[in-house]
């Protein structure tokens, strides 16, 4: 486990990686930009004060709320669109680290973009849940950890599963091996706890899991074959 969060993490910093980082980074800070520009002009349109420092004052505040608000949507939207990019991410890890293993078969569009707003939805409503766990003493970041280990260890693994076998069996070998795949997820959502840094979360959890997929894979092909040679 921690050698494929190794090999991950030093990978998502590489060329090819690097060039899907910036394409996503793009898509979130435009769409991000037009959050913005969209609020301000809201409230500039609907609400008029009769001293023009209160107007002034408000947009300041509106602006520095905005500056807060979307720093919160940077990792669920940015997630969107990686997903988008996820097969191209698995495709780079499987040409250049598991040249000689058959290779996966990627999503069709459609099914790709509803995975992509699944995922999305899936990481705004572990954190909501999570933020809301926040107002209870002693356990604000234990929650935080276990639902998002949980949610994004489920999503991601099954990710890199499907591209190998049918959706149903990837569940199944997902709840097979549910303790590692909960302890990935708790991997990535190290990562994703921490502020910049979660930026690369989505690109960091495709190739860690699809590490972690051939690991378990291997592990299965050698223990069928221990038990074939008998």
């Amino acid at each position: 486990m921690l050698s494929a969060a190794s090999r991950a993490f030093g990978q998502v910093f590489e060329k090819p990686f690097r060039a899907i980082f910036w394409k996503m980074l793009g898509f979130t800070l435009a769409v991000l930009l037009v959050i913005w520009i969209g609020l301000e002009g809201l409230v500039a349109g609907f609400v008029d004060l009769p001293y023009p420092w209160l107007n002034t004052a408000l947009s300041i505040l509106t602006g520095v709320g905005a500056i807060i608000g979307l720093g919160f949507l940077i990792a669920p939207v940015s997630a969107l669109f990686a997903g988008l990019f996820q097969d191209e991410i698995a495709d780079i890890v499987e040409t250049r680290d598991y040249p000689a293993d058959p290779p996966g078969k990627a999503m069709a569009l459609m099914p790709s973009i509803f995975l992509a707003i699944k995922f999305t939805g899936v990481v705004i409503l572990g954190n909501i849940f999570a933020l809301l766990l926040l107002l209870v003493p002693g356990i604000n970041l234990v929650a935080f950890f276990v639902v998002n280990g949980y949610l994004l260890g489920r999503e991601f693994f099954e990710f890199a599963a499907t591209r190998f076998m049918p959706v149903e069996e990837a569940k199944r070998l997902r709840k097979a091996r549910n303790g590692t795949v909960f302890m990935g997820g708790l991997v990535i959502a190290g990562v994703l706890a921490v502020p910049i840094l979660n930026l690369i979360t989505p690109i960091f959890a495709t190739v860690f899991m699809m590490h972690v997929f051939k690991q378990i894979s291997a592990g299965q092909a050698a223990r069928y074959g221990e038990a074939g040679s008998r």
